[in-house]
């Protein structure tokens, strides 16, 4: 259900400043959001989309402008308003309690906004139960007694992230906010949510979106919201304007719909996979990849896509079958013995499995050499390290002239190049990139993608493990799909299509092989 043009907006923000220190974060932002309807938040990392919805989430105060909230005008809200008033958000971090249990991440704030902050009278374990109950349903999971009384950290990323949402509307909410909300879910747990969120507006309630898949935005219909450089650059439906439009709108410039890949691999294999197979993960994978190749693998996320990825990099081992490293067999016991033998892995998750987010982009990008930088008395040379940073940074354009930042300091788009650049220090032979562009917004994607165009010339092999299928299809020389633990289907990645792609991730082996 969409409002009508003479409904009152749920929330209106009026010339909206944010500073921090000389930082202008958000500069005049005038915003409406009417009950009913979905609302995507575009542009690129640091223009300003986390600090507003922060704004609006009652975590930071506006250094200037009015928020006005169901018809009342504040300076600015409190968490405790915000919540009260319906406002529920779900960050990109999921911010879950990994020590609680599903049903309390879940139930908890409901009791603890009806008590102002505090539990004033104890814990309602019979409303906690239901009320987590209701809501996890209502994000397509079962209610069973071992997923509801697990600790949020022994799960998978796709259900914490369900497990959020679904704390995000267990409190009848009237606003959610989703920053990133399909990062880590396959097509078919998007394909829910985005059945979700019909629901939710069919009960009235708005949903904005931070997000960077425009695809999905299409899919759900409603309006986009354009930030640039800490303004509201445009606000309207979706349908009318072109992915073209909402590109440049982002970056103030023209990025084309390109396929990026235009080199060739070279003669001879870098790595071959012979009968390799890893419990009941994968089984009997066989492929090779050229010097300078760039291979996709693709399937759904218990295709045994990700197992492979880390087999390959030594952070699961093989039952079974082999590896060969320019033609000679070899063991890759560890993650360590992978990076003796020049083999680099950039984990899906930047924050919990790459960066050290604390600490600077000049340890980031030098911590795989602290051997090359070390004197015999195990002092740093200082100096060969922060050039060899400097050149890295460089290279994979991270947007500052400060490497003594810590990463935590960057957009997401920056944290995931000094990711990806911190390979570039061994010299890798095999990098394995899985979900090289997750969260990352289009700017930086087309950075992303040239750069690994670019190692590609420079003779390094490439595996991305992705299911972003324009990705593979726009950087790949070959796409490999996986099935049920199988390698199914090879394809062209110049000549195929997603249509092509989707029938073998989603058929069975024999339909597949067929």
């Amino acid at each position: 259900m969409s409002h009508s043009d003479t409904s009152r907006p749920f929330l209106e923000l009026r010339a909206i400043h944010k500073r921090f220190g000389g930082v202008h974060a958000l500069q005049g932002v005038d915003m409406l959001i009417h009950p009913g309807e979905a609302y995507h938040l575009l542009g690129e990392n640091g223009c300003g989309k986390s600090t507003v919805i922060k704004v609006i989430s009652g975590v930071h105060a506006p250094s200037e402008g009015e928020i006005i909230l169901d018809g009342t005008t504040f300076d600015s809200l409190s968490p405790i308003q915000a919540l009260e008033a319906g406002i529920e958000t779900v960050y990109q971090d999921l911010s879950l309690l990994p020590n609680l249990t599903v049903e309390e991440n879940i139930a908890l704030g409901q009791q603890l906004v009806s008590g102002n902050g505090r539990l004033m009278r104890g814990l309602n374990k019979k409303l906690l139960a239901e009320t987590a109950a209701e809501a996890i349903r209502n994000v397509g999971l079962s209610p069973t007694r071992e997923l509801m009384k697990s600790p949020t950290a022994e799960l998978p990323l796709a259900i914490r992230q369900r497990v959020a949402i679904a704390r995000a509307i267990a409190s009848k909410a009237r606003l959610v906010i989703m920053d990133e909300p399909t990062t880590s879910l396959t097509r078919k747990e998007v394909d829910a949510l985005i059945e979700l969120v019909a629901k939710l507006r069919a009960s009235n309630v708005a949903v904005l979106f931070v997000t960077h898949k425009l695809e999905e935005s299409y899919r759900i219909g409603g309006q986009v919201i354009v930030f640039r450089d800490g303004q509201c650059v445009a606000q309207g439906k979706i349908e009318d304007y072109s992915r073209a439009d909402l590109s440049k709108l982002m970056t103030g410039r023209e990025i084309e719909a390109l396929r990026y890949r235009q080199g060739k691999p070279m003669d001879g294999e870098m790595i071959r996979i012979r009968d390799a197979g890893s419990g009941e993960a994968f089984f009997d994978v066989n492929f090779a990849v050229k010097k300078g190749e760039i291979l996709g693998i693709t399937g759904l996320s218990d295709s045994g896509r990700n197992e492979l990825a880390m087999a390959m990099t030594g952070h699961l081992g093989l039952t079974h079958g082999s590896i060969e490293i320019e033609g000679k067999p070899t063991r890759i016991p560890s993650p360590a013995a992978a990076i003796a033998l020049g083999i680099g892995y950039v984990p899906e998750d930047r924050l919990s499995e790459g960066l050290f987010i604390q600490k600077s982009i000049l340890e980031n990008e030098i911590t795989l050499i602290f051997n090359k930088l070390t004197n015999r008395f195990g002092m740093i040379n200082a100096g060969k390290g922060r050039r060899e940073a400097s050149r890295i940074a460089e290279l994979m354009t991270v947007n500052t002239k400060d490497i003594d930042l810590p990463v935590g300091a960057l957009s997401g788009g920056n944290q995931q190049k000094v990711l990806i650049g911190r390979w570039l220090s061994i010299e890798p032979r095999i990098l394995v990139l899985h979900g090289p562009t997750v969260g990352v917004d289009v700017g930086s994607k087309d950075s992303i993608y040239r750069a690994v165009q670019a190692m590609a010339e420079r003779g390094i092999s490439l595996i991305i493990v992705s299911d972003d299928l324009p990705e593979l299809l726009q950087n790949c020389d070959r796409i490999l799909v996986m099935n049920r633990g199988e390698m199914v289907d090879e394809l062209d990645a110049e000549t195929a299509d997603e249509k092509q792609i989707y029938r073998s991730m989603l058929a069975s082996i024999r339909e597949a092989a067929e």
